[in-house]
């Protein structure tokens, strides 16, 4: 699957990168204490070997690094293993081409990914002092797109402005989505996707300090399945003592019980007329399995009465609380303390749901028998058992709400707005710290129309407010407002990510002060305590597949 020619795969120790120059042009002794200048270029040494970046706007980017060797051949579907070493000094100037996925949306890429080859598994740079002596905050970011599409060579995830503007190292990297990454399949590990995101941990580690990173200050942060991930990290053993402070910004509350999983797995294998094992599906080209997914992605909606909420929602995959790499749900795992010794900021937009329903074609058209149903199918019951019972909660607590505002509020309450909360819930019961937020300000691209919808926090917290998709919410040319509220928010994560305080006061439970991101912004106690008291009950299991 590595097309001919291709240099971005790693090369087995003793073998030259192919068009770098020899590792005569730059000394091993010259690099051992780290970064050094070649021309006007920044030039790294980690365990692998020497790295060439380039400057942007004064910042040092390093592209396409692998942290993991490419999952394919006898590695295709396995945990990741480490990447070989090269000799020389090789190009890290583009970024290495993302895993197998649809381009759903355009979401597969394309900031100058390589064109071709297998080499998934990589890590990008961006710092403002690549010297092991600058002891830098690092920030790592893990892309969200529903555990099915998504790469972090996206422009809306450039981390110019984070590193430049908050003296941090910011980190951004790729992870099998998909049926390569989250599949539950006979002879393979579970979890891979998220195996992915420990093993880029491992290596920022063990390699961020040659880029003025402290590896001892790591803040892993993510938005929407990249949330989700934040949260499930927070509650496995094998990323225990990884990162030291996390951010959940919309966190997608979906995790799947083993058979539920297994049996989406077998029917996206059936589309192939094979099984769901490894050694059936490991040499079937990864563009058919896109292809047999995305066939059973279509058709969700009518697969409901087996598998539940997510084939409603169209999530066809998500963790799955395996019981070993996984053994709980994050909630459970928090409020039992597992991340009790670490800073923890969460939060989402107060819109969620409006840019789904956007892109459903019913802004504005939703019935009250349509919102009746959702309602019914979604809203907790007062036991975690019958979803109906809840429907009249939310009346009650809503009495001024149409049709559009219930549909949209128990919606966005379910993926993740009190999957998010109850996250900070369980950390501070847990006697644990937690800051949490709510952005407000709506956007004004398109007419105003989606308010503060899902994704809206991305090109604010990024900086990066003239490209990418996100930024089409902000309108042609960011207006003042955008501007100061994006600086308002770099600032606070930065801050978080080094000195572990954002700004504002912690979460707690007699007043649950929240930060208001809208211009202006403020704090507020608990601003969602209708939809709060409503899913106090629930407890987030894994979940299940139904009528087995």
């Amino acid at each position: 699957m590595t097309a001919a020619g291709s240099t971005s795969s790693p090369l087995p120790s003793g073998a030259p990168s192919p068009g770098a120059p020899s590792s005569g042009s730059l000394s091993s002794g010259s690099l051992s204490s780290g970064a050094r200048q070649v021309g006007s270029e920044p030039v790294v040494r980690v365990a692998g070997g020497a790295l060439r970046g380039g400057w942007v706007d004064g910042v040092a980017v390093f592209r396409g690094i692998p942290y993991a060797a490419p999952p394919v051949g006898a590695l295709r579907f396995a945990a990741p293993v480490p990447a070989g070493r090269w000799d020389g000094v090789r190009s890290a100037r583009a970024f290495g081409p993302p895993p197998p996925q649809s381009d759903v949306l355009g979401a597969a890429g394309g900031q100058g990914a390589a064109d071709a080859g297998d080499d998934w598994l990589t890590v990008n740079v961006w710092t403002p002092a690549p010297d092991p002596a600058a002891k830098l905050a690092v920030l790592v970011w893990i892309h969200g797109g529903a555990y099915t599409i998504g790469a972090s060579d996206r422009p809306e995830y450039d981390g110019g402005h984070l590193a430049r503007d908050g003296g941090v190292v910011l980190v951004t990297f790729n992870y099998r989505v998909g049926m390569e990454g989250f599949a539950q399949l006979t002879g393979a590990p579970p979890n891979r996707g998220l195996l992915d995101q420990v093993a880029a941990l491992e290596w920022v580690r063990d390699n961020i300090a040659a880029f003025g990173g402290d590896p001892g200050l790591v803040t892993v942060f993510g938005e929407s399945a990249g949330g989700g991930s934040v949260a499930a990290l927070l509650a496995m053993p094998r990323a225990a003592g990884l990162f030291r402070r996390a951010i959940a910004q919309s966190a997608q509350g979906t995790y799947f019980a083993t058979e539920l999983a297994a049996d989406i797995a077998a029917v996206c294998a059936a589309e192939l007329d094979l099984r769901p094992t490894a050694a059936d599906l490991a040499g079937v080209e990864p563009g058919l399995l896109v292809i047999a997914a995305d066939g059973i992605a279509a058709t969700l909606a009518e697969r409901a009465g087996r598998w539940g909420r997510p084939a409603l929602r169209s999530v066809l995959f998500a963790p799955v609380v395996d019981g070993e790499v996984l053994p709980c749900t994050p909630w459970q795992a928090v409020a039992g303390g597992a991340s009790r010794d670490r800073d923890l900021l969460v939060g989402h937009t107060r819109d969620e749901q409006r840019l789904f329903t956007m892109m459903e074609g019913a802004l504005g058209q939703v019935s009250a028998e349509q919102a009746a149903a959702v309602l019914a199918r979604f809203a907790p019951g007062p036991a975690d058992e019958d979803a109906g019972a809840g429907a009249g909660r939310y009346r009650a607590a809503y009495p001024d709400a149409g049709p559009g505002e219930l549909y949209e509020l128990v919606l966005s309450d379910w993926l993740f707005r009190m999957p998010s909360l109850y996250l900070a819930e369980a950390q501070i019961a847990a006697g644990g710290r937690a800051h949490v937020y709510e952005l407000t300000w709506s956007a004004p691209g398109l007419g105003g129309v989606l308010g503060a919808c899902h994704g809206l926090d991305v090109p604010l917290v990024f900086g990066n407010l003239t490209s990418g998709q996100p930024a089409v919410l902000l309108g042609e040319g960011p207006s003042a407002a955008a501007v100061a509220l994006s600086a308002d928010m770099r600032a606070a994560w930065t801050g978080f990510a080094t000195h572990g305080d954002p700004g504002w006061p912690g979460y707690e439970p007699d007043r649950r002060r929240t930060r208001i991101f809208d211009t202006p912004a403020g704090l507020v106690d608990d601003p969602e305590r209708a939809s709060r008291l409503i899913w106090q009950d629930h407890s987030f299991p894994p979940l299940a597949l139904l009528n087995a």
